[in-house]
């Protein structure tokens, strides 16, 4: 009790409130709030407040009906005399803002004082949708803590590489697009960039939330999980169904370009060992290429796969061996050749020009992190969010860190035993019903 009050001493009202609500009414909570946020930009954006003041005049009909002695009453709005009143109300004796203009001054110079020792802040920081862990209780019959809507509202992402959250945001540029440096990686928490700036096939005024992978070096792949504008335009407001299609249809329109032609580095690394019979082309930890070459920056961008059909079957079947698994996917990697630029032998006109002498395709190992649930029907929004769950495959210790060895299990297991569960208490149809009768007869 005691440790309870200490823990919560001087802390804000909102945070103890939320605490104590659970997580499926602060998701209700936090899906109401953004509808109602969508409602109020679409009403603003008809503009219906300039048509407020607009009053009918007098038709025709009553002019002619009405006698001629009676004054003229003149119908007009009160929006007029608005400006009139705030401007004789806020007005006052000279003395007196002269004596408030200098105070006013004073106070702006110690504030540009105490602005000038604080760092500014990025304006990318804490802009990626970062989901909450699932809270998932076995012991409680009442509720287990899954949705209620599992199996109608939401959208499961599967299998989450392991990397690092981040912001692909891309730029105006004046050179050629695949070679002119027109994309930056900024980090989740603090915005900061985290590689310089480098050429990539997106399209200027686009951003992505994106995971780099963890061996980004050795594969150069960029995993693409959401997207919030592309070529200027909003697509943060749409649901969530509809921001993953418009991401797998446009990452599929980009074309190719060949990766940067470095001098290779014959270090071998534990992850790239050099092979034993000298044929293998993958760099999954147990075959690899014989010459380990090193990304400058990534060059291929993959969609993670998404899922909307979260019924229980699937969810038990698909869903989570996916969640379990790695992927292999192919990777472009530039031969030993150096890049010719005076070169007429490259296919200009084809839409993915990549030359099959200066490039060869290589089969890349991703391991899995977990799984990751959206609500159907929220836009995408920056901060901490319950509208987005997150289902690791391996437990988390006290301190934040992955647990290697976990002696127990984890909580995608847990995850999949209540769904399975679920399953179990599920009414049976009636069909079923009707052949267990025919049977009896």
């Amino acid at each position: 009790m005691f440790s309870d009050r200490r823990a919560s001493y001087k802390s804000p009202p909102t945070i103890l409130t939320d605490k104590l609500l659970s997580q499926e009414a602060r998701r209700t909570k936090a899906l109401e709030e953004q509808k109602l946020r969508r409602a109020q930009k679409f009403d603003s954006s008809r503009q219906l407040d300039s048509f407020a003041d607009l009053n009918l005049g007098a038709s025709d009909d009553e002019g002619d009906d009405a006698p001629e002695d009676e004054p003229e009453v003149i119908r007009e709005g009160l929006a007029g005399f608005a400006s009139l009143i705030r401007s004789s109300s806020t007005t006052g004796p000279p003395h007196v803002d002269a004596v408030k203009e200098s105070g006013q001054q004073g106070k702006k110079r110690s504030k540009n004082k105490r602005k000038r020792t604080k760092a500014k802040a990025i304006k990318w920081a804490d802009k990626c949708m970062y989901a909450e862990l699932l809270e998932m209780n076995e012991d409680n019959a009442w509720s287990d803590g899954l949705p209620t809507d599992l199996e109608g509202g939401w959208v499961a992402v599967a299998p989450v590489p392991v990397g690092k959250r981040c912001l692909a945001v891309t730029h105006q540029s004046a050179g050629v697009v695949g070679i002119s440096p027109n994309t930056t990686l900024r980090s989740r928490v603090l915005g900061k960039m985290l590689l310089p700036r480098f050429p990539s096939s997106l399209p200027p005024l686009t951003i992505l939330d994106c995971i780099l992978d963890v061996n980004w070096r050795d594969n150069g792949i960029l995993h693409v999980l959401d997207v919030l504008k592309w070529k200027g335009q909003d697509v943060g407001d749409c649901e969530t169904p509809f921001r993953f299609w418009w991401r797998d249809t446009r990452l599929a329109e980009l074309p190719k370009y060949p990766p940067p032609s470095v001098p290779f580095r014959f270090l071998p690394t534990p992850e790239l060992q050099p092979p034993t019979n000298g044929s293998s082309t993958s760099f999954d930890g147990h075959n690899s290429v014989p010459d380990a070459y090193h990304f400058p920056y990534p060059t291929t961008f993959v969609p993670i796969p998404y899922y909307t059909d979260t019924s229980l079957p699937c969810l038990s079947s698909s869903v989570i061996p996916v969640a379990r698994s790695s992927r292999q996917i192919p990777v472009d990697v530039p031969i030993s050749a150096p890049l010719n630029p005076f070169s007429t032998n490259m296919p200009v006109d084809s839409p993915n020009p990549i030359p099959s002498q200066l490039a060869t395709s290589v089969s890349v190992h991703v391991e899995s992190d977990g799984l990751l649930l959206y609500v159907s029907q929220a836009s995408y929004e920056p901060g901490t969010s319950p509208l987005s769950c997150w289902i690791p495959i391996r437990g988390y210790s006290e301190a934040g860190q992955h647990q290697a060895l976990a002696p127990r299990e984890g909580p995608l297991d847990l995850f999949q035993r209540l769904v399975q569960r679920r399953m179990s208490k599920q009414p049976i149809s009636d069909n079923e019903n009707i052949h267990e009768e025919n049977m009896e007869i």
